[in-house]
């Protein structure tokens, strides 16, 4: 069929990147969040990650930036959001319930050619395929943060999803260009959170255990091993509240680092980079 239109469900920090690179790559976009408060914040990102394009690619320019934010459209009906949607890709936030509502939504307006991906970075497929009411066009398609420049595009579907649909959206990363990454299981976690998520709850344990500050955990990490970045700066670059939903249904340890988190910096308003402030403050 061919995916020309594309629909993101939600404006966070990754449904803003995926949206903009999308459209980035010449297809046309829809943004789709809940309200006009949302839709004006991600207007704002947007722009930041259209400066950031300019700061990082060699090959943007102001006019291709210009053609790519007119190629993305913005709709608080989702009946509306999806009407032309060839693909839908989901990143609200890590709720299930919350998910699976949003589907059963989604099945009802979108039209029957539609394939749905979720980016969720911890459920599975198969937690959600009932509830799109086409299991056989749904699967997973998980991007990392900043993906203009960390571009990996993590591909997982179910043992109902029709391979011919899997294959067509390997190859819808491969056109926004992204590294595909085929996933051959249902794995929580994926790849790259399966390695990434037990560094960042060893860091959170340290820090909730009084062990050492945040800057000293980060400093040994950064000196020790050449990273550029500590476990609590990508916590800021992915956004505290979705390490608060990921950590308040783990086990005592999460619980107690969700608690922490909602406590000293969400409940303040410090959200990570997305705010300004998280762990550290940003310009």
């Amino acid at each position: 069929m061919g995916i020309k239109n594309v629909t993101l469900l939600g404006t966070g920090v990754l449904g803003a990147q995926i949206a903009f690179q999308t459209a980035y790559c010449g297809f046309n976009v829809t943004s789709y969040d809940i309200d006009d408060e949302k839709i004006s914040m991600a207007r704002q990102t947007m722009e930041g990650i259209g400066q950031a394009y300019l700061k990082d690619l060699p090959d943007a320019t102001p006019q291709k930036i210009a053609e790519t934010v007119a190629r993305i459209g913005f709709a608080t009906d989702l009946g509306e959001a999806v009407k032309h949607a060839d693909l839908v890709i989901e990143a609200i936030p890590e709720i299930l319930d919350l998910k699976n509502k949003v589907y059963a939504e989604l099945g009802k307006v979108a039209p029957a050619k539609t394939i749905f991906a979720t980016n969720s970075s911890t459920l599975l497929p198969s937690d959600m395929a009932a509830a799109t009411g086409r299991p056989k066009q749904f699967l997973a398609l998980h991007f990392a943060n900043y993906i203009w420049l960390h571009n990996t595009a993590e591909i997982m579907g179910h043992p109902d999803t029709d391979p011919a649909v899997f294959s067509e959206i390997v190859n819808f990363a491969k056109d926004i260009g992204m590294v595909p990454i085929e996933v051959k299981k249902e794995q929580p976690g994926y790849v790259l959170n399966s390695l990434l998520v037990p560094f960042l709850r060893a860091a959170a344990d340290l820090l909730i255990n009084d062990v050492a500050s945040v800057e000293d955990i980060d400093r040994t990490w950064k000196i020790a091993t050449g990273s550029p970045a500590g476990p609590f700066e990508v916590y800021d670059a992915v956004g505290l509240n979705t390490a608060y939903n990921i950590s308040k249904h783990g086990d005592e340890g999460s619980r107690k680092f969700a608690d922490y988190i909602k406590e000293n910096y969400i409940d303040k308003g410090k959200m990570g980079v997305a705010s300004g402030e998280g762990f550290y403050k940003y310009p």
